[in-house]
């Protein structure tokens, strides 16, 4: 089983009554790219901002690097890197000074801030005043101000967020290297499926605070599932034969709809359907998309339980913490 990097029991924080984030589970593995989902609102920064020390839970355990957060968090945050929202510079100084101040505070090599710098790709820019920077290249040096310290644990709430499309395909293809080039694991959030899509290996969906997806992200492909659709020449006569297939089969605009069909069924029934004179013009699977999934999990408390538990969100990973420490 892989060493969980991130590991929360029953982890809460409530605001005058209301559960910003509610009994949540969460169970990062060391080495993977973990995609933390959802929309906007759905206590993906809060429970960043605990995971961070930067707020205390009301209730609940954190666990990072197997080690309690309330007990040791100093030790452990000297290990974790982070990027929370916009970063804030001088924008009078360059990028070379801007890191300067921080790797005085960190007390770390100034062979540094030539590697990190090397890493998000900004040494061309160094010595620019970051006042003449774009979004994209102060979103660069803010995730090379985390990786300063050299951490194992990298954590970025939105880094994506505001970009134009180059300034996103440069913050992804930078995080995409992360485990693979800096033996980092990275916890990346974000409200955008299509951006999680592209760089996570596994992915935890939050909604109202809580979480009803996490697993890996091929897995949630699978539960997206696919239909088969048949075009023929007269499909509710055709219905005829899918029944003697032992088949079932939706009527749609003159089309056969299949869903749970496997390909030797489809090769039999598209068989039969032409020995029974049927006019077949096409056959195609269509995917339902993993947005449309999204959208579906994360539609609100009415009637999102059945789709939910009809999706089959299961127990979170992992094996559970290893220490309970009373709140």
């Amino acid at each position: 089983m892989n060493e969980m990097m991130i590991e929360t029991r029953n982890l809460t924080k409530k605001y005058k009554g209301t559960r910003a984030v509610d009994a949540l589970n969460l169970a990062i593995p060391r080495g993977e790219i973990y995609g933390f989902l959802g929309p906007n609102g759905a206590g993906k920064t809060t429970t960043i901002r605990m995971l961070l020390g930067l707020i205390r839970p009301s209730s609940g355990v954190v666990q990072i690097f197997g080690q309690d957060l309330k007990r040791d968090r100093i030790k452990i945050l000297r290990r974790v890197g982070s990027l929370v929202e916009y970063p804030s510079y001088y924008g009078h100084l360059n990028a070379v000074e801007n890191l300067e101040t921080i790797r005085r505070i960190l007390n770390v090599p100034k062979t540094r801030i030539d590697e990190v710098l090397h890493t998000v790709g900004l040494t061309k820019d160094a010595k620019r005043h970051v006042k003449g920077y774009s979004l994209g290249m102060k979103q660069r040096l803010g995730i090379a101000a985390a990786l300063l310290g050299s951490p194992e644990l990298l954590i970025l709430d939105e880094p994506t967020n505001g970009l134009d499309p180059s300034g996103i395909l440069e913050i992804r293809e930078l995080i995409k290297k992360m485990p693979q080039e800096q033996g980092i694991t990275v916890l990346v959030s974000s409200h955008l499926l299509s951006e999680i899509e592209q760089m996570a290996s596994s992915v935890g969906i939050v909604n109202q605070g809580k979480m009803i997806f996490q697993d890996s992200i091929s897995n949630l492909q699978r539960k997206a599932g696919s239909e088969i659709h048949i075009a023929l020449s007269d499909a509710e006569a055709a219905m005829i034969t899918v029944r003697e297939q032992g088949c079932f089969a939706r009527l749609d605009q003159g089309k056969l709809i299949f869903k749970g069909i496997d390909d030797g069924q489809i090769a039999r029934l598209v068989s039969a359907l032409v020995d029974a004179r049927h006019s077949i013009y096409r056959v195609e699977e269509r995917r339902k998309s993993l947005e449309d999934l999204f959208l579906t999990m994360t539609s609100g408390a009415s009637g999102s339980a059945s789709e939910i538990a009809a999706i089959g969100s299961g127990a979170p990973r992992g094996a559970g913490l290893r220490k309970e420490v009373a709140q």
